[in-house]
C-alpha cells in the first residue's frame, strides 16, 4: 500500500468527520459569510435546511467509507470521488457569496487530496 495515500485517506476522513460531527455547532474562520454553524452557513449560501442534512449525511458516509477503504480498497475511488464532488460544491458556494479566497482553502485542499487519492492511489 502507498503510505502517502493511506495518510491522505486518514487525514481527509477524520477531518470531514471532525467538521460534520464535532465542529458543526462551533464557529470557525472557514465558514461561509458570517455563519457560526453549519446550518447558518447553508442559509448564507441560500440553500434549504434539508440540504444541510443530506450533504452532511453524504459527507459523513463517504468519510467513513474512505477510512474503511484502508481495509476494503474497492471503496477508495468511489468514496474519494464522491467527496471530491461534494467539496467542489463547497468551493463553488464560497465563490457564489464572494467569500475571500482563504475561506475556500480547506475545501479546495481536501478536494485536491481526494483527487490524488482517487487517481494516484
Amino acid at each position: 500500500m502507498n503510505y502517502f495515500i493511506f495518510i491522505l485517506q486518514i487525514v481527509v476522513g477524520l477531518s470531514i468527520l471532525n467538521v460534520w460531527i464535532l465542529q458543526k455547532e462551533k464557529p470557525t474562520k472557514w465558514r461561509g459569510g458570517n455563519a457560526t454553524t453549519i446550518l447558518e452557513e447553508f442559509q448564507v449560501y441560500g440553500l434549504p435546511v434539508w440540504m444541510c442534512y443530506v450533504i452532511g449525511a453524504l459527507k459523513v458516509t463517504l468519510a467513513i467509507a474512505l477510512l474503511a477503504a484502508i481495509w476494503f480498497p474497492e471503496l477508495k475511488q468511489p468514496a474519494s470521488l464522491g467527496l471530491a464532488i461534494l467539496l467542489s460544491g463547497s468551493v463553488l458556494m464560497h465563490f457564489k457569496i464572494n467569500d475571500p479566497l482563504i475561506k475556500s482553502f480547506p475545501a479546495f485542499l481536501f478536494l485536491s487530496m481526494c483527487l490524488i487519492i482517487a487517481f494516484v492511489g
